[in-house]
């Protein structure tokens, strides 16, 4: 499977890598935290590592270590905008269940 982008993900990761003037892509993983066990990780990637793997969505690339694509395989990643909101939403099919305030997951 792959991790990708909807176009108005992709859309954003674009322009705002445009505003930065750098980087390669948007960098996506998991760690430890919460009080169910996993959180998403962001961060717009300036380079590649060795061991990254690399998934390309509306001609932006999605890169992730090989640790956390076994928490993340299938997920789609969409920008969404509610009222004066804005981020990232994480359509992830391995989740299981979420704490209440919506930080960290399980599969």
């Amino acid at each position: 499977m792959a991790v990708t982008l909807t176009e108005r993900a992709a859309v954003h990761v674009q322009k705002f890598i445009a505003k930065r003037g750098h980087g390669v892509g948007l960098r996506l993983g998991v760690r430890t935290t919460g009080c169910s066990g996993l959180a998403y990780v962001l961060e717009y990637a300036d380079d590649l590592k060795p061991e990254d793997l690399e998934f390309e969505s509306h001609g932006t690339k999605v890169i992730i270590d090989p640790k956390s694509l076994a928490f993340i395989d299938g997920t789609e990643l969409d920008f969404v905008r509610e009222g004066l909101n804005e981020g990232f939403q994480f359509n992830n099919p391995n989740v299981k269940n979420e704490c209440g305030c919506g930080e960290s997951f399980n599969v």
